[in-house]
């Protein structure tokens, strides 16, 4: 049988239509994706340690003799413990097997073993449970350490991966990097790789596969991302008057240095002649609408009509009057379109801006109605990006005839991560707050503080001040024992707070409510705001101080450092308090995280770390596949070579129509069929 990557599974030896099942659990349903389930980790059997120096509460390899043949105790139905012990002339050590009737038989007394797992000491005696066994004889080298499920032992998926690796040898396909890139990174072929990842002789020969298959997977990423954009495009939008640093010294406060690098980064960018695709990243208040606004004035100065959406009404409205007072005296028009528009409002607008009287509109979705039409649309502004689908921000583009893009976030994203998503994008950074930025003190608490946080916001409110309460949850029932807001609400403005003004805000409340409870609680006609993460996104309300996010433990860091940008938007000392009564060690960490700095890029790293790629987003919507080996903080150094690499081949082949470049692009589709991207 000759290898097959799109081969099911359940045809490989040792595998069949029960075991494929498992496989399938671990997302492993093709030949090829059982040579991609790579192993979490090695054991080496040649670097073992006497049982004396075991350390306690850490994994070690020991070589010892089978004292004694084990015993089985049925502890209950379907389970069944092993004990037997092992020494190595000196010291003595338990092993404990669960439910593994096989592993217990095959040991034999008197005979010589290599066994690997965690050492523990329960009432004094050292002992090793579930460990993984080698014969003392055999052949040196690491041995693979697999993802698992129920019913498959790392054994036996190595028996499996044999049998594969023993089809994909005889394989006589060529290697998918072509030969100068693998010449000019120093790179293995792939069926050295392949083999090298599974059964390596020695850690040299691990870390040349390693290399060589995280290379390759980054260099997939980065051609299959760079395809969904397409090239670089001409502009007939030029920049031919530099007018920024009139706005500039217009500000009523002094630009940070910063805001002048990014103004600065995208008027050469909309000077060079070609389509300007800009990231500006900036944490909660690093002024990132100054920036936009200057922008703007560049653009319009220069006879171009700008667009700016924004993904709530709230939002958009508030870049509106922030605009207004930018452009004051400067002659420019901007005007406000969203769905609660009054119609004969809509007709106007919509008239003004065709008719190209109106230069800037700033809106939500209603921006890309069909019936919405520009003159002479030359720049298009995305604020919050992320919470746009990939169609709508294109759509917005499509209303002008190749204009500048620039998209803005407030969400902090790991430089790796942006290096990926936002491939094609130049990147400028607004890294550091303007003067007089309050820092939020960030506490974390459980449950049992509750009467004394109210008290707490009661004295703040008490002076004039509001403040906020997010749940995870909108209603009860939805998932227990969280709290939720609607619950939370009546709880609070019924007894604790029924002397104050409460308001509700969750994502489940029409449009039109939700701009109006927020309109309120900006006029301060509601003090207590209990809500869900609907707040999360730029609302800015500096008389807010206070914060209590409850099952903190629910949300990623990033989420936790948007909503406690709410508050310290003032004048006022601001707190934010955590609450949870999850007790594990990573949500001690989150904890420590969030307390000890206010940096949204020292938080997101943590985040990524913390929760992964795939899950940074809470969405698929950038389409960005799984990766199954590469890691987007440690491999930053090949994520670099494997950019590098992919610009120059699409310089030399834009459509990887070459015969040298199948195999990359059947990989690409590969990678990206699983986000339904390409």
């Amino acid at each position: 049988m000759s290898f097959n990557p799109d081969m099911d599974i359940k045809y490989v030896k040792l595998v069949g239509e029960k075991r494929a099942k498992l496989f399938n659990r671990l997302d492993v349903y093709t030949a090829g994706q059982l040579l991609r389930l790579f192993p979490r980790t090695y054991i080496d059997f040649s670097a073992s340690v006497s049982i004396a120096g075991a350390k306690i509460g850490e994994y070690c390899c020991v070589k010892a003799v089978v004292d004694r043949t084990p015993t089985g105790v049925m502890i209950r139905k379907g389970m069944t413990i092993f004990k037997t012990a092992v020494t190595d002339g000196e010291s003595v050590m338990e092993l404990v097997i669960f439910n593994n009737k096989y592993l217990a038989e095959s040991l034999e007394q008197g005979r010589e073993y290599y066994f690997y797992g965690k050492v523990t000491a329960p009432m004094g005696r050292l002992q090793m449970d579930s460990p993984v066994v080698e014969k003392a004889d055999a052949p040196a080298g690491l041995r693979p350490v697999y993802p698992l499920t129920a019913g498959l032992t790392s054994r036996g998926v190595a028996n499996v991966m044999k049998n594969a690796l023993e089809l994909y040898k005889n394989n006589e396909s060529e290697d998918i990097i072509p030969e100068q890139i693998r010449h000019e990174y120093n790179l293995c072929s792939s069926r050295y790789a392949y083999i090298n990842i599974h059964f390596p002789s020695c850690r040299a020969d691990m870390l040349a596969a390693r290399k060589r298959l995280i290379f390759e997977e980054l260099l997939c990423l980065q051609l299959g991302m760079s395809r969904l954009r397409g090239a670089k495009e001409k502009t007939g939008f030029v920049i031919s008057r530099d007018v920024k640093s009139e706005f500039m010294s217009s500000l009523p406060f002094l630009p940070t240095a910063a805001q002048v690098r990014a103004v600065s980064d995208c008027i050469s960018d909309m000077m060079s002649g070609e389509r300007m695709n800009r990231l500006l990243q900036g944490d909660v208040g690093s002024g990132k609408t100054a920036v936009a606004a200057a922008v703007m004035y560049c653009a319009v100065k220069n006879g171009m009509q700008c667009a700016m959406m924004a993904p709530t009404e709230i939002l958009a409205r508030q870049h509106l009057e922030s605009l207004l007072k930018f452009f004051e005296g400067t002659g420019i028009t901007a005007e406000l379109l969203t769905s609660s528009t009054p119609a004969k409002e809509k007709r106007r607008i919509k008239a003004s801006l065709a008719a190209g009287e109106t230069d800037i509109a700033v809106g939500t979705h209603a921006l890309i109605q069909d019936d919405v039409e520009f003159s002479r649309l030359g720049l298009v502004i995305t604020d919050e990006q992320h919470r746009f689908g990939v169609g709508q921000r294109s759509a917005l583009s499509e209303k002008g005839s190749s204009p500048h893009v620039l998209v803005m976030s407030a969400t902090p994203i790991p430089r790796t991560l942006a290096m990926i998503v936002y491939g094609d994008l130049d990147i400028s950074v607004l890294d550091e707050l303007p003067p007089g930025r309050q820092k939020v003190d960030t506490y974390c608490v459980d449950s049992t503080y509750h009467q004394r946080l109210y008290a707490f916001i009661k004295k703040h409110l008490d002076r004039g001040l509001q403040a906020y309460i997010v749940c995870p949850l909108v209603a009860e029932g939805e998932e227990t024992p969280l709290t939720s807001a609607e619950e939370y609400y009546e709880k609070l403005s019924e007894n604790e707070f029924s002397s104050y003004s409460v308001g509700l805000l969750h994502g489940k409340m029409k449009p039109k409510m939700k701009d109006e409870v927020m309109e309120r609680f900006v006029k301060n006609e509601i003090q207590l705001l209990i809500c869900t993460t609907v707040v999360e996104v730029g609302v800015d309300v500096p008389n807010a101080a206070v914060m209590l996010i409850e099952n903190a433990e629910r949300f990623g860091l990033s989420q936790l450092h948007q909503l406690r940008g709410r508050v310290g938007r003032g004048k006022e000392k601001s707190t934010c308090v955590l609450i949870t009564d999850a007790k594990g060690e990573q949500t001690k960490k989150r904890a420590e995280i969030m307390c000890s700095t206010n940096d949204g890029f020292v938080i997101a790293d943590e985040d990524l770390k913390l929760r992964g790629p795939g899950d940074f987003f809470g969405s698929r919507q950038h389409g960005l596949p799984t990766l199954r080996i590469a890691d987007m903080l440690e491999d930053t150094e090949m994520l670099r070579k494997a950019k590098q690499a992919a610009e120059k081949i699409l310089s030399d082949d834009p459509q990887l129509s070459d015969r040298k470049n199948e195999g990359l692009k059947r990989e690409i589709r590969r990678l990206f069929d699983s986000v339904g991207s390409i």
